[in-house]
């Protein structure tokens, strides 16, 4: 196979060594070659490339928002990405079944590559962008903004940071006692107490340590968009939410204080009042805004599968 092997050099787990040591491997039964992110953006523009000129497989090592802009430039064409772990979280590498060292995940690559274990799946859209694994609107974009803010600290604190984070967000950082937006669906379904939404075209939302935090169990990358909205953020309300989230059994889409939509196609978020709401995009922070639009798109692109998944 013709490889281009995307790397984000500043991702959190990205060396010289696993760089050296990931080409090494995959160039012994494919054409390989190399290219370094610079700025944002330029991933998404290396894979258009890449696409343009025949590459079978754009391999990302890198951290979720750089998977997320090689998605966007590989959408609707022929080559297919492959995820690499790279970051501090790696959501989406190990939601597909990936193990969170990337050399040890290139060896599952190298095997899927070898029985071309190719998918053609679905994706989400916000507002026109591609999307791998979720949107986060109001609290959890805010927390995710506050972890941006201490980039410095991420290849070294990784989930503690995460946590202090939600912490500190949650007591300083977000108005907690007034919602936010309201979200209409296409049959007239209308949420007005939206405090936090999880727009999810996979399952896990996340990972907590080694522990899956399952907020969408139906989601997966063949059917709909699973919409998730707390419409709370009591404190006693938060923490029984949180408790059936990490327990993974389906109850939380039964909870009094969260509205659960599965097999979403479209869905409109507005803000209450004209007052912008942050949001996060596959971990990315995008800054406030007052409207959103999302949709799934299926079958948008291709994606390297390891051999064992069956999501």
């Amino acid at each position: 196979m013709k490889v281009l092997l995307l790397v984000n050099p500043f991702s959190s787990s990205v060396t010289a060594r696993t760089r050296v040591v990931i080409r090494k491997a995959l160039a012994g039964d494919h054409d390989v070659e190399l290219a370094e992110t610079s700025r944002r953006g330029h991933a998404t523009r290396l894979a258009q490339n890449a696409a343009a000129d025949g590459v079978d497989v754009v391999v990302c090592l890198g951290g979720d928002g750089t998977v997320n802009e090689t998605a966007n430039g590989l959408v609707g064409t022929d080559t297919a990405l492959g995820v690499l772990p790279g970051g501090s979280t790696n959501v989406f590498a190990r939601t597909i079944g990936l193990p969170n060292d990337p050399i040890e995940a290139t060896a599952d690559l190298l095997e899927a590559m070898e029985a071309r274990s190719i998918r053609r799946v679905g994706l989400g859209t916000v507002n026109g962008r591609y999307y791998c694994f979720h949107v986060g609107i109001g609290y959890d974009a805010a927390l995710v903004e506050q972890v941006e803010k201490r980039s410095g600290l991420k290849r070294w604190a990784g989930h503690p940071l995460f946590m202090y984070a939600g912490v500190t967000t949650l007591l300083k950082h977000y108005d907690t006692k007034h919602p936010h937006f309201t979200l209409r669906f296409d049959d007239g379904d209308l949420v007005t107490d939206g405090y936090f939404t999880i727009a999810a075209n996979t399952n896990p939302y996340t990972f907590v340590g080694n522990k899956p935090f399952d907020v969408a169990p139906e989601a997966n990358l063949d059917n709909g968009l699973t919409v998730v909205t707390v419409r709370s953020m009591r404190m006693d309300r938060l923490g029984r939410i949180i408790a059936k989230a990490l327990k993974g059994d389906g109850s939380l889409a039964k909870d009094r204080n969260i509205h659960y939509r599965a097999d979403v196609d479209h869905v409109v978020i507005r803000a209450i009042d004209g007052r912008p709401f942050p949001y996060q995009v596959d971990g990315d922070y995008l800054g406030e805004i007052e409207t959103l639009e999302l949709r799934h798109v299926p079958e948008a692109m291709d994606l390297l599968l390891p051999l064992d998944f069956t999501g």
